[in-house]
C-alpha cells in the first residue's frame, strides 16, 4: 500500500474519531488526566505554605529563594517541550506511566534535602516530569474524549488546581495545629506529593493508548481496538495489519498552524494568555501566603510567639473560591464563548491587582483580601482556556507537541514570575511590584480582545476541513 493511501485511511479514520460520541471509559480517560492538574497543585503550591519555614531554616537570599520556587517552573518548561514531542513518538502510555514514577521518587527526595541548593536541583529535575506529563495529558484528552466534552475537560484545570491548593493548605495547617516542628513540616509537606502520585499511577495503568496517537505511528491493529473500546466503532476503513507512517517532522507543525489564519491567531493567542497567566499567578498569587503573613493578615502574636494559622485559614479561603471561580469557568464558555471567559477573567485580574496594590499602600487589611479574591476569581477564569485552545486547533499528528510548546509559556512565563517577585518586591517594594504584576492582566485581556477569535465549536470545523482533507486525491495534492 502506497503511503499517500496510508495516510488517506488514516486521515479518514481521525475524522471518524473526532466526531464520535463518548463512552465511560473515555470519559475516565480524560479525568484520569486531568487529575495530574492535583499532583502539580500540590508540588507547586504546598512550597508556598512553607517558604517562611525554608526561609527561616535555610536562609537564603532573595534571588536563591527565587530559585527554590521557580525551579520547578523552569524544569516543567523543558520537560513540557521533550515530553510533547517525545509522545507524539512513542505514545501516551508509556510516557504518562513514566512521568509519574519520576516525580514520586523526586518528590520524595526533595524531603531529605540538606541545603538551599540541593531543594533548587531536585526541584528543577521535579518539573522535567510534571511539564512532560502535562503536555501528555492534554493530547490525551484531546484523542480520548468525544466532541464538546473534550473542550470542557481541558477547561477544568483550574477548577483541579484550586482543589490541589485547598487541599495542601489543609494538610499543611493540620500539621502546624499539632505542633509539629517547623524543620520537618515543610518536608513532610514537599514530600507527602508523592502519596497521590502513586495512587493516580495506580488508577492509570489500565488505561489504553489513544487511538488516535496509534493512527499516527502507523498501528493500526491495536487502533482499531482500542476505537472499539472508547468509542464502539472498529474503524472497518483500516487494513487488519499494522503499515509504515512516515514521522510528521517538528518542523511541519509551525507551518500548518500558520497556514491556517484560525489556528494562527488561536495559537498566538494561547501562547499570550498562557504567559500572562502564568507570570500574572505566580508573581502575586503564589506568594499570596507570604503577601499576608507579611501584611500582618490573620496573623496573632502572644508572648513573642507569631501564630500564622488565621493567615492560613484566609489563604485557604481565598483558595476555595478560586476553586468555585475554577469550576464555574467551563459552564460559562457555552454562555460567552472562550473570547468572553478570557476577557472577563484578565479583566477581574487587573482590577484585583489594583485593588491589591491600593490596600498593600495603605495597610488596609480587609482591601489586601478582597483584592486577592478579586484577582484569584479572574484568573481561575483567564488561564482556563489557553491550554485547551491550543491543544484543540492542532491537528492530531501534533496535539502533544502543540500541548507541549504551549506550556513551555505557561512554565516560563511562572519561572520569570516566581524568580523576579521577589527580587522585585526586595527592590520596589510590595505595591510597585503588585502594580508590574497588574500589566500582565492588562496585556492579556487586550489579547483576548483584540487577537483571539471566538472559538467555541471549532471542533466541529475542524472536523470539516479534515473531512475534506480525506477526498481521493487530497492527500496526493497534500
Amino acid at each position: 500500500m502506497e503511503a499517500t493511501q496510508i495516510r488517506r485511511l488514516s486521515d479518514q479514520a481521525t475524522a471518524v474519531l473526532l466526531n464520535k460520541e463518548g463512552t465511560a471509559s473515555s470519559n475516565r480517560g480524560g479525568w484520569m488526566m486531568i487529575a495530574t492538574i492535583l499532583i502539580e497543585a500540590w508540588d507547586l503550591y504546598a512550597i508556598s505554605f512553607v517558604l517562611v519555614f525554608i526561609k527561616d531554616e535555610y536562609n537564603p537570599t532573595a534571588a536563591q529563594l527565587g530559585l527554590a520556587t521557580a525551579a520547578v517552573q523552569g524544569g516543567a518548561l523543558i520537560g513540557a517541550l521533550l515530553g510533547g514531542f517525545v509522545a507524539d513518538r512513542l505514545g501516551r502510555k508509556r510516557v504518562f506511566i513514566m512521568t509519574m514514577v519520576l516525580f514520586i521518587v523526586l518528590a520524595i527526595a526533595q524531603g531529605f534535602s540538606q541545603n538551599i541548593w540541593d531543594l533548587i536541583i531536585i526541584r528543577f529535575l521535579i518539573g522535567l516530569p510534571l511539564g512532560s506529563d502535562i503536555a501528555n495529558g492534554y493530547a490525551y484528552i484531546m484523542e480520548s474524549m468525544s466532541k464538546g466534552k473534550r473542550e470542557i475537560m481541558g477547561s477544568r484545570w483550574q477548577f483541579m488546581f484550586g482543589l490541589g491548593e485547598v487541599f495542601s493548605i489543609v494538610v499543611i495547617t493540620i500539621m502546624y495545629e499539632i505542633g509539629m516542628d517547623p524543620s520537618i513540616l515543610w518536608r513532610v509537606a514537599l514530600a507527602l506529593g508523592a502519596v497521590p502520585a502513586a495512587i493516580l499511577l495506580l488508577a492509570r495503568l489500565n488505561l489504553p493508548e489513544t487511538p488516535l496517537s496509534l493512527l499516527q505511528r502507523g498501528q493500526f491493529v491495536k487502533a482499531k481496538q482500542v476505537s472499539q473500546d472508547l468509542f464502539n466503532d472498529p474503524l472497518d476503513m483500516l487494513p487488519n495489519e499494522d503499515m509504515p507512517m512516515v514521522k510528521p517532522k517538528v518542523s511541519d507543525f509551525l507551518r500548518v498552524i500558520w497556514s491556517d489564519p484560525i489556528k494562527k491567531r488561536a495559537t498566538i493567542f494561547g501562547w499570550i494568555s498562557n504567559a500572562c497567566q502564568g507570570a500574572e499567578f505566580t508573581a502575586f498569587g503564589f506568594y499570596l501566603p507570604v503577601i499576608l503573613v507579611t501584611a500582618g493578615v490573620g496573623v496573632t502574636t502572644t508572648g513573642g510567639t507569631t501564630d500564622i494559622t488565621g493567615s492560613n485559614l484566609v489563604t485557604a479561603g481565598i483558595y476555595v473560591l478560586a476553586t468555585i471561580s475554577g469550576f464555574v469557568a467551563p459552564l460559562m464558555i457555552a454562555r460567552i464563548g472562550h473570547k468572553g471567559v478570557a476577557m472577563w477573567g484578565y479583566g477581574l485580574a487587573f482590577t484585583g491587582l489594583i485593588i491589591g496594590a491600593y490596600g498593600l499602600g495603605q495597610d488596609v487589611k480587609w482591601l489586601i483580601v478582597i483584592g486577592a479574591c478579586t484577582l484569584m476569581w479572574g484568573h481561575y477564569w483567564d488561564a482556563s482556556n489557553g491550554m485547551t485552545i491550543v491543544s484543540m486547533v492542532a491537528p492530531p499528528r501534533f496535539k502533544a507537541t502543540a500541548s507541549g510548546f504551549g506550556y513551555t509559556f505557561v512554565k516560563a512565563a511562572s519561572f520569570f514570575g516566581a524568580f523576579v517577585f521577589p527580587i522585585m518586591t526586595e527592590s520596589w517594594g510590595k505595591v510597585w511590584a503588585t502594580l508590574a504584576v497588574s500589566l500582565l492582566s492588562l496585556t492579556g485581556f487586550l489579547a483576548a480582545k483584540f487577537i483571539l477569535p471566538e472559538m467555541y465549536g471549532y471542533v466541529e470545523q475542524e472536523e470539516a476541513s479534515i473531512k475534506a482533507s480525506v477526498e481521493p486525491g487530497a492527500a496526493a495534492r497534500a
